[in-house]
């Protein structure tokens, strides 16, 4: 059989150039349309996403050496996009990695990118790898860090489980050291977060509980966790050994502007476990209820009221942001 040479005009083994909307699924119309308009901005300009690719030689490949963020994009409007700067700027002076654009630029094609896309409630992935090298770990032998910004759709978790809330289960891999990697690092390299977030796939869970060396809690593989006890909502302090969470920032500032105490202390797993309420914040999951931890049921096995509050004060902020 002679195939078309057209491979974006293939869809499952169809050839969509050859036939009739009407004889193609909706949904496979709708992913061919997604995969021709999907544009990648890589080194400063946009390119397709089959065609926006890097050396095999980077060493963000090779050795997972560079620094990513992930945001969210409300009504058009691309959230807190100046404290997701911050952060991979800050993260990439960390590993003396230097960002070929200033965070202005950074900024201004990100929403280029957007734009381009046509996305108007979705999710950017932006990434900065340390660049071209050869097969060593010496940096100095490395040349023109890639700067890549991909904006597209997400769906982290099904609404039921904001209405209903998350199990969660505690993984055994423990969060890295801060000694060995400072976890304030949103690097490249997130095999200690995928371990752990396989454990709580095998077990059934959507998220994983993760602990530190001195087995007090940290967070979760992706998200930042939060207890309510007696009406006061506490989360692990940076110093627990976690990612300070542009979205956990937020939420604590809700809390505090809204009259609640949000204290940053550290927590062990008895705490969530004679909890009030529980919930997760992250970029790509926002707030999410928390209702049982290894099987044992948090509160009453509810969404709490405080943790829908602040779920709807932070959708409003998402809103006003537009």
């Amino acid at each position: 059989m002679k195939f078309d040479s057209r491979e974006s005009q293939w869809i499952h083994g169809v050839c969509t150039a050859d036939l009739k909307s009407s004889d193609v699924p909706q949904e496979q119309l709708e992913r061919k349309q997604q995969l021709m308009s999907n544009q990648v901005w890589i080194n400063g300009e946009l390119k397709p996403k089959e065609e926006a690719t890097i050396s095999v030689y980077d060493h963000g490949l090779l050795y997972g050496d560079g620094v990513f963020e992930g945001i969210r994009v409300y009504g058009g409007n691309v959230f807190l996009l100046k404290e997701h700067v911050d952060r991979i700027y800050e993260s990439a002076a960390s590993i003396r990695l230097e960002i070929p654009v200033s965070r202005e630029q950074m900024m201004a094609d990100t929403r280029h990118t957007v734009a381009a896309n046509g996305i108007v409630d979705g999710y950017v992935r932006m990434v900065v790898t340390r660049g071209s090298g050869y097969l060593g770990l010496d940096i100095r032998k490395t040349s023109h860090p890639q700067v890549i910004i991909i904006a597209d759709v997400i769906t982290l978790y099904g609404e039921e489980i904001y209405e209903n809330g998350m199990a969660l289960v505690t993984a055994s891999t423990i969060r890295n050291h801060p000694a060995a990697l400072n976890p304030r690092i949103k690097s490249l390299n997130y095999l200690n977060n995928i371990m752990a977030k396989c454990e709580g796939t095998l077990a059934g869970a959507a998220e994983a509980l993760m602990l530190n060396h001195k087995g007090e809690v940290a967070e979760c593989t992706g998200d930042n966790i939060f207890i309510v006890k007696n009406a006061v909502v506490s989360t692990p302090s940076t110093d627990a050994g976690i990612l300070e969470g542009i979205t956990r920032n937020a939420v604590i500032q809700l809390g505090r502007d809204a009259g609640l105490t949000v204290r940053e202390v550290s927590m062990s797993r008895h705490d969530i476990f004679i909890a009030d309420e529980c919930f997760l914040t992250g970029t790509a999951a926002e707030v999410v209820p928390v209702v049982s931890l290894d099987g044992r049921t948090i509160g009453d096995g509810t969404p709490g009221p405080i943790t829908r509050d602040l779920r709807k004060r932070f959708q409003a902020l998402t809103r006003a942001a537009n």
